[in-house]
């Protein structure tokens, strides 16, 4: 599993298997934010991954974005989540890229 380091406490990486959050939590991580929809082609559903992380210890947050539409909602509820979370943060979408936008603009609307 590769992640990218956005911030201090927050990274991002494509699509993450069930069998990856051991690693994950591993790492460091202590909380995982799933920004990609149950229902996009491909995706693995949210809950398979949020009963490994609880398993493992670890915080999750399902802000589902879909590709091309975030919205402001998507960035209010993702700038709570990074309030709340215990750091470091691991977000998710399919190639990294959905999460690092929602991430830069959750940071203008606090």
């Amino acid at each position: 599993m590769g992640y990218t380091l956005i911030a201090k406490g927050f990274s991002v990486s494509p699509q993450i298997s069930a069998s990856e959050v051991k690693a994950i939590a591993d790492a460091g991580f202590k909380s995982i934010i799933c920004n990609r929809p149950d229902a996009e082609q491909g995706a693995i559903p949210h809950g398979q991954i949020e009963a490994q992380a609880k398993a493992a210890g670890l915080e999750f947050r399902y802000i589902p974005v879909i590709s091309g539409g975030l919205t402001r909602e998507n960035a209010v509820d993702m700038a709570a989540a990074l309030r709340e979370l215990p750091q470091p943060v691991l977000a998710y979408c399919r190639s990294g890229a959905r999460s690092s936008n929602l991430y830069m603009v959750a940071q203008q609307v606090g």
